[in-house]
């Protein structure tokens, strides 16, 4: 029997490990075809990355947390219309945005650090370097920070002149969402059901509000009862930061307990051990018979295989639908258009 759950693994192995070399070619692929390249800025601003760095660094070095939030920022912006800063952009009388959409109102924040390292690029080389790659490699710098993997960002994307705060609150996945709307909205996206279980990997580091997933600890599904996929430790815990009768849902919970500012393979472990809090990663575990069910399960005691996933899911998620050559624009300041 031992032997058997070996050979098991060991196919399970061979078959994630070729899905991915798979998915690699395909980012490699898409990349040549979009124009971007990751010496994009080699001559017309080469100190771009490490300025985008040192104020990565900087932020970081203030909270911890702002790494995920970066992160979560372009994955947000990804999702919309493609990676081109759109989230960026503020409301205005004639203009509505995307920060108001229910994904992001009250919730994704570091725009204050996109504005400093924006300042900081256009003194050194104005015009130049987009708010849509600077979030990219602030995303990845963000990453690497926190111990995760490092990766070559493509770039040359622009600056879109246009938001879409319904298409945020319809792409953008909810904490709540079912297995069968995160697949379909991942698919959409051009994304495999691995993208999505090492994309959602990224909730490794980070925190999230109790209005998040709250239901799950009082009244899951309108049942009147806890998620009974929630280990019983846990979900007491829980309680306590998160009360039923509170008033501030606002309150913040790390979306890994065990190690909440290093990225890892700690989320994979939470979730097989029931602890995952939000329920579109607990889902990704506990729903049978899914092929995101053994994907967790083998990131759990891989970290390098994720690592390098993790990479590959970034680019190719980083190249939909940019804007490149004419289109669009490159913004002097992100949270408006020129």
């Amino acid at each position: 029997m031992a032997g058997t759950s070996g050979l098991r693994l060991q196919f399970r192995s061979v078959l994630i490990t070729g899905l991915a070399l798979m998915l690699w070619i395909q980012a490699l692929h898409a990349q040549s075809s979009n124009g971007l390249t990751p010496n994009y800025y080699d001559k017309s601003c080469p100190e771009a990355l490490s300025i985008i760095k040192s104020g990565i660094d900087a932020a970081v070095k203030q909270e911890a947390r702002i790494a995920a939030s970066l992160l979560r920022l372009h994955f947000h912006d990804c999702f919309v219309k493609g990676c081109d800063a759109s989230v960026l952009l503020d409301d205005t009388a004639n203009f509505t945005g995307e920060k108001t959409a229910n994904p992001n109102k009250n919730s994704v924040r570091g725009f204050g650090v996109v504005d400093k390292i924006k300042r900081a690029l256009e003194k050194k080389c104005p015009g130049v370097v987009s708010c849509a790659d600077l979030l990219a490699v602030a995303a990845r710098d963000s990453v690497v920070i926190s111990g995760g993997p490092a990766w070559d960002v493509p770039l040359g994307r622009r600056d879109s002149r246009s938001a879409s705060k319904s298409g945020a609150n319809y792409n953008i996945p909810a904490p709540t969402s079912t297995h069968q709307t995160l697949e379909t909205k991942f698919k959409l996206k051009g994304l495999h059901s691995l993208d999505l279980v090492v994309l959602s990997g990224g909730h490794t580091i980070g925190l999230s509000r109790c209005t998040s997933f709250k239901a799950r600890l009082y009244n899951n599904s309108g049942s009147a009862k806890p998620d009974p996929t929630l280990d019983t430790t846990y979900l007491k815990q829980l309680r306590i930061e998160c009360p039923q009768n509170g008033t501030d849902d606002n309150q913040t919970v790390p979306l890994d307990p065990v190690t909440p500012f290093k990225f890892d393979v700690n989320y994979y472990k939470n979730i097989v051990a029931s602890k995952g809090l939000l329920n579109s990663d607990e889902i990704l575990y506990s729903t049978n018979g899914s092929k995101t069910a053994a994907y967790v399960k083998f990131y759990t005691t891989h970290t390098q295989a994720f690592f390098k996933q993790f990479a590959i899911s970034m680019i190719k998620m980083g190249n939909l639908s940019p804007l490149t050559g004419s289109q669009g624009e490159i913004r002097k300041n992100c949270r408006k258009m020129n």
